[in-house]
C-alpha cells in the first residue's frame, strides 16, 4: 500500500496539515543522548514529585470513584473555581481545556473559515501555525523589526492590506509574554496598541500565555485580556508552571465566546480528564503552586544565566541573540547567508539540536536564526553542548 492508494479518502483538509520539525526530532532521537537545546521541554527536577503524589491520595480520598467519571465539558468546578480565584475573574469567565493547544485549535475552530485571516508576528509559536494552517487560514505574519516602518505602521499596513484583498480579519494571536521562540516581551504601549487596533478593525485577540508566571527579571506587564476582557481570549497552561504531562490549559473570555467553545469541544473530547483536574484544583487552591512556581523560575533563571554567559564566552562575535526576561527560550541571528536549516544535519551529527527560526515564520525567511531552549538540559551539560554548537557555527562561517 502507499499514500497514493489511500489518497481519495483523505479530506480538503489534510493537505493542509504539516510537520512539526521540533516534534519530528523527538521522534528521531533519544533527547538525553545528544545536547539537545530544541525542545521546551521542563527538566524532571521540574516537577514536584513527592506534591503530586500526596495530592493524589488526598484527592481520591476526597472525591473516589468520581476522580474517575465523566465530568463537565467546561471542566470540573474546582478548578474553574480555583483558576478563577487566582485570576480575580468570574467562574463563568473560565474553560478547562485538555493543553493550551487545545486551546488554541479549538478557538480557531470556532472563529475561522478557509481563507479568513489570522493575524501574528513573525515569528510566532510553531503549534499556532499548524493549528491556523489546519483550518485553511490566510497566516499574515507581520515582523516587528522593519527599519522601515515603526511597530504602529507595520500592523496597520498588513491590516490595511489584508482589507484592500477584501479578506476578513477574524483574529490576532500572540504570546506577549516571553513569546516562542524569539523570548520578547511586548510593552505595555505595544498591548495597547493592538488592542486599540483589534477595537478599530473590529476583530478578536488570542492571548497566548504559558510562560506569564515565569519572570526572571523585570516587572510584571498588564495582560491584554486585562485591557479588553471583551475582545481578547487569554489561554493559559499548567504546562510550564505544573507538569506537562496533565495536559490541562483554561481559557479566560467572553460568556457568549466560551459558549461556543463548551459546545464545539463535545464533539472534541467530550471533557478535560478529571483525576487530572481535580489535582490540579488542589494544587492552585492549596498555594502549593506558588511555591513550584518560585523554585522554577529559580530554576531556569539560573540555567538562563548560564545560556547566556556561555554565548558570550563561546559564539562568534557575528553572532546576536535576545535576552529573555522569562520563559523558556533565546533566539540567535547569524550573519545574513548563514543557512540553520541546511546547517541543522551536521549539527545533529554532531551531536547538538536547536530549532531552525525560518520554521516558526509564515514566510520561511529568517534562515540565518535559531531557537535555543535553557530549561531542559542538565547545567552541566549546557557548557560542553554549547561550546559544541558554536564551534560548529564558527566552522561553517570560514568555510
Amino acid at each position: 500500500m502507499t499514500d497514493e492508494t489511500y489518497k481519495k479518502f483523505f479530506s480538503d483538509d489534510v493537505g493542509s496539515f504539516f510537520r512539526s520539525p521540533v516534534r519530528d526530532i523527538f521522534k528521531k532521537v533519544d533527547l538525553n543522548a545528544i545536547f539537545s537545546f530544541a525542545g521546551g521541554y521542563p527538566p524532571a527536577d521540574a516537577f514536584p514529585m513527592e506534591e503530586i503524589r500526596q495530592i493524589t491520595g488526598e484527592v481520591i480520598d476526597k472525591y473516589g470513584a468520581k476522580c474517575f467519571q465523566y465530568g463537565a465539558t467546561q471542566g470540573v468546578t474546582e478548578l474553574r473555581q480555583a483558576i478563577a480565584d487566582r485570576y480575580s475573574e468570574n467562574i463563568e469567565r473560565v474553560q478547562i481545556t485538555s493543553s493550551s493547544q487545545q486551546g488554541i485549535d479549538v478557538c480557531t475552530r470556532i472563529l475561522v473559515n478557509p481563507g479568513d485571516v489570522v493575524l501574528t508576528s513573525n515569528p510566532s509559536y510553531l503549534g499556532a501555525l499548524q493549528s491556523f494552517s489546519s483550518y485553511r487560514a490566510d497566516i499574515v505574519g507581520v515582523s516587528h523589526s522593519n527599519v522601515l516602518h515603526t511597530y504602529e505602521q507595520s500592523w496597520r499596513l498588513a491590516i490595511e492590506q489584508c482589507l484592500k484583498k477584501q479578506k476578513h480579519i477574524k483574529f490576532l494571536y500572540m504570546i506577549p509574554d516571553f513569546q516562542n521562540p524569539s523570548g520578547e516581551t511586548l510593552t505595555l504601549e505595544e498591548r495597547k496598541l493592538l488592542v486599540n487596533l483589534a477595537r478599530e478593525y473590529d476583530f478578536l485577540i488570542i492571548e497566548d500565555s504559558p510562560y506569564r508566571e515565569l519572570r526572571y527579571e523585570g516587572e510584571a506587564v498588564p495582560t491584554m485580556y486585562s485591557l479588553a476582557p471583551d475582545r481578547v481570549l487569554h489561554l493559559g497552561s499548567f504546562s510550564k508552571i505544573f507538569a506537562p504531562g496533565f495536559r490541562l490549559g483554561w481559557i479566560l473570555g467572553a460568556p457568549e465566546l466560551l459558549d461556543k467553545i463548551y459546545v464545539c469541544k463535545q464533539s472534541l473530547d467530550l471533557c478535560p480528564p478529571i483525576m487530572d483536574q481535580y489535582i490540579a484544583a488542589e494544587f492552585m487552591a492549596s498555594g502549593r503552586i506558588d511555591r513550584n512556581i518560585e523554585r522554577n523560575i529559580s530554576l531556569y533563571r539560573h540555567k538562563r544565566d548560564i545560556l547566556l554567559g556561555l554565548l558570550k564566552q563561546y559564539m562568534p562575535e557575528e553572532v546576536i541573540w535576545t535576552h529573555p526576561e522569562g520563559g523558556l527560550f533565546l533566539y540567535l541571528t547569524l550573519p545574513e547567508g548563514f543557512d540553520s536549516v541546511a546547517f541543522y544535519d551536521k549539527a545533529l551529527t554532531a551531536g547538538v539540536a536547536y530549532v531552525a527560526g525560518s520554521f516558526f515564520r509564515t514566510d520561511k525567511q529568517g534562515k540565518n536564526t535559531m531557537r535555543l531552549n535553557f530549561s531542559f538540559m542538565k547545567e552541566e551539560r549546557m557548557e560542553p553542548g554549547i561550546k559544541l554548537l558554536s564551534t560548529l557555527i564558527k566552522e561553517q562561517l570560514n568555510a
